[in-house]
């Protein structure tokens, strides 16, 4: 029996301007369907941008945009506004139920523009 493997090429979409970004708090783009909740933070006096799913898969609602912001231990994370797990915006998984993530996406920024890659 043979079997197919097709690798689809993640597509990058123009979000947003760096200007529509809070710093240390969440913005909410739509692509598609899909809200997608993006951050901007600035750690060691370097801005980061990170995207991760809007979704909250444990209260079952579009609120992690409106997440409170911080770390545990070197992880940085938000903390879902409904039942306040903690969710890493590098990989999207929960830091209280192995059970549980949320999609993360790659960011770019070119010149002024916030890119996210969506497969």
């Amino acid at each position: 029996m043979m079997t197919a493997t097709t690798q689809l090429a993640a597509q990058w979409h123009d979000v947003c301007g760096l200007d529509d970004l809070v710093n240390n708090s969440g913005v909410c783009a739509l692509i598609g369907e899909q809200q997608i909740a993006i951050f901007s933070l600035t750690i060691k006096g370097e801005q980061q941008i990170y995207a991760i799913s809007n979704w909250d898969p444990v209260g079952k609602a579009n609120v992690l945009y409106r997440g409170l912001l911080g770390s545990i231990g070197d992880e940085i994370v938000v903390a879902s506004p409904l039942y306040k797990e903690h969710y890493s915006l590098v990989t999207g998984r929960c830091l209280e139920r192995d059970d549980v993530s949320v999609l993360a996406y790659k960011v770019k920024r070119d010149g002024d523009r916030i890119f996210v890659a969506v497969e």
